[in-house]
């Protein structure tokens, strides 16, 4: 990447067929979808990819597949998260290996008990992935990851660690953190980004975030948002969200990550929406309200396969 990464860095769903299996086929097709629907970037092996689904086999499957299968058209992220640090710099050097333009990672997970890694363990675990590849760091903010990361540990992560520029803030009050942490960080900070699913968005933009990683459900509406507020047409970029709040919203308190596949699938992109174990389906009652905004909405992916 010549520039800094701006605009609308969607996850990927990971497809599975309907026992299961690992869908190769549909994640080329889910990558092309993306690709249509606009965005800047796409994300795989995420959270809302299912990553903690996924064999070690698996995952080196989707990203060779979904690597291959963009090429070069948009930048991939890939995700790295591990509690291992060794885990962590091999999977960031064969994603670099493989043609990544950046990785995502969350802190060393499980942080309760005697796992809680404190703040030496945190900033040692990103400067051994800093040090071992040559493409940026997406530091991943995430209350999922049981990980207190002060914007003080952020922002010294920021200067002192040359890989580490971008940062996903998914936490409540977002938008305070996001405005602290680029006070703190100045030109250090590269990309902050808003990663609550765009429910908070607006306040993001207003705190300073320059994007958003969103499901793939709707990134051709979201994606305005973060343009026509970053072009300066702040009364636009509102509007553009109200017109998106009410899927965002049924999306993120309802669906989950199901609901981009189920979407995908209506949409023939994909062959099946199945999620796998513990992970439920949604029930007919929330598909079919999310179908029925779908389609008021036109969505790219409600009809890319069709």
């Amino acid at each position: 990447m010549k520039n800094p990464l701006t605009g609308i860095l969607p996850v990927a769903p990971t497809p599975f067929h309907a026992d299961g299996r690992l869908d190769e086929e549909g994640c080329r097709r889910v990558m092309d979808c993306m690709i249509d629907q606009g965005v800047d970037a796409i994300c795989i092996l995420a959270n809302y990819s299912e990553q903690f689904m996924l064999s070690d086999a698996e995952r080196e499957t989707v990203m060779r597949i979904s690597l291959e299968q963009v090429a070069g058209r948009v930048p991939v992220i890939v995700t790295i998260s591990a509690f291992y640090t060794d885990m962590v710099v091999e999977r960031a050097k064969a994603a670099q290996a493989m043609g990544a333009a950046m990785v995502m990672m969350m802190p060393p997970y499980h942080g309760a008990g005697a796992f809680a890694p404190g703040e030496a363990g945190i900033y040692e675990h990103f400067k051994a992935v800093s040090d071992a590849i040559s493409i940026p760091i997406m530091v991943q903010d995430a209350p999922l990851s049981g990980v207190q990361l002060p914007v003080p540990l952020l922002a010294r992560m920021a200067k002192e660690l040359e890989r580490v520029r971008y940062f996903k803030l998914e936490m409540p009050y977002a938008a305070d953190k996001l405005a602290a942490l680029i006070e703190a960080g100045g030109d250090d900070i590269v990309g902050p980004f808003d990663g609550e699913e765009a429910a908070t968005l607006l306040a993001d933009l207003d705190a300073g975030c320059t994007g958003t990683m969103t499901s793939g459900l709707q990134p051709e509406h979201i994606g305005k948002i973060v343009r026509q507020y970053r072009a300066g047409d702040t009364d636009g970029a509102l509007k553009q969200w109200q017109y998106c709040l009410p899927l965002i919203n049924h999306e993120n308190r309802q669906c989950g990550l199901r609901a981009t596949k189920t979407v995908m699938m209506e949409g023939g992109v994909i062959g099946s929406d199945h999620v796998r174990h513990p992970l439920k389906p949604m029930t007919q009652r929330t598909k079919d309200r999310l179908l029925s905004m779908a389609r008021d909405m036109d969505l790219i992916a409600l009809k890319w396969g069709k």
